[in-house]
């Protein structure tokens, strides 16, 4: 297992225009997740910022009792809408340095909701920001360029910002995430970045990523498959699984001409190991979305002198979805992706 993934406790939009009488609004519970800068119906500039913010104890089991050695850390949101984008921006991710409430709210709520979180206050309109649009460090920090060609979605290194509330540096008030400065208070246009939230719906909820290299490739007395022509399947796959369960996929690596040797069982059945640079991937069956795409070093497979192998625990997943597994491996100087139909789906444990 060198993938996890944490969900957050809380998140929110926070913007800065108020309402005729001078009030800001909550958007706790919305589905979406807003950045960026517009100007209002009297062309003064205005900005939507976003704060998110995950569980300290599961950030300290995580890299207590998962993680070894080396590691990275990304904030990951999925886009659901962009709109008048300029042809290149950045956004950036700071860690907030004030507790906030999150509050009940959504952004179109009318009366207002002032429930929690706002541009002004840090909960329900009693306790100020410090600055209006929260308090947050300047460092450590993190951010991603983006360009009118690329998806929009957010894979940001957090891993200083991580590193900082593990050590106890920093406090865990989660993390703010803005358009770059110029672009705030915009008047030009309205530029819009839309990403689903927590309480989203779908699969695309936020998550904080945490990736490490645990792979060995100890294969024994197995033999190292070299052809191209085999049968590459999971071996011990189930229909479902448990959202609380972790498993380890067993892959049967055979070619489908063996050479022929002198042995009192059958050659067919024989296993071998993958090559050492075989990775695994997740693909969502429905929406066709990569879950967890190959990685050349966080997702490789293992092998011992039983089969190749990777683990993987279901509560990085979503539940209630199906999952397709699939092998990417390169042999001969050919690269090819198996998909054996090796389709499972992630149950609630109740």
């Amino acid at each position: 297992m060198a993938v996890y993934r944490l969900y957050p406790e809380k998140d929110a939009t926070i913007w800065s225009e108020p309402t005729l009488a001078g009030l800001y609004g909550n958007s706790g519970l919305d589905q979406i997740l807003e950045i960026g800068g517009y100007p209002d119906v009297n062309n003064v500039g205005r900005t939507k910022r976003s704060l998110i913010q995950f569980n300290s104890t599961e950030i300290s089991n995580t890299l207590n009792q998962r993680v070894t050695g080396n590691y990275s850390a990304s904030l990951n949101l999925y886009i659901a809408d962009a709109s008048e984008l300029p042809e290149e921006y950045s956004v950036y991710v700071n860690p907030i340095s004030s507790s906030w409430f999150n509050g009940t709210g959504r952004l179109n709520d009318k009366p207002v909701n002032r429930t929690g979180v706002s541009w002004k206050f840090k909960d329900s309109a009693v306790t100020e920001w410090t600055t209006l649009g929260s308090d947050y460090l300047s460092s450590p920090s993190g951010s991603q360029l983006h360009t009118l060609k690329t998806d929009h979605d957010l894979n940001i290194d957090v891993t200083n910002i991580v590193d900082a509330v593990y050590s106890g540096s920093i406090s865990n008030n989660g993390m703010l995430v803005k358009i770059q400065d110029s672009y705030e208070n915009y008047t030009s246009q309205s530029i819009s970045l839309k990403y689903f939230s927590v309480n989203s719906s779908t699969i695309f909820k936020p998550f904080l990523e945490f990736k490490w290299d645990d792979s060995t490739f100890a294969p024994g007395s197995l033999a190292v498959l070299d052809t191209d022509n085999a049968t590459i399947t999971i071996k011990n796959g189930k229909e479902s699984y448990s959202n609380t369960s972790k498993v380890r996929f067993r892959i049967s690596s055979r070619p489908k001409h063996p050479a022929r040797s002198f042995t009192t069982s059958s050659i067919y059945l024989t296993e071998y190991a993958l090559p050492s640079t075989s990775q695994w991937a997740i693909k969502d069956e429905f929406s066709e979305e990569m879950i967890i795409d190959f990685d050349e070093q966080f997702t490789k497979i293992s092998t011992d002198d039983v089969s190749s192998y990777f683990d993987l625990e279901m509560n990085i997943l979503q539940p209630d979805r199906y999952y397709r597994l699939l092998i990417k491996t390169t042999i001969d100087n050919s690269t090819f992706t198996i998909d054996q139909n090796n389709i499972f789906k992630v149950v609630k444990n109740v």
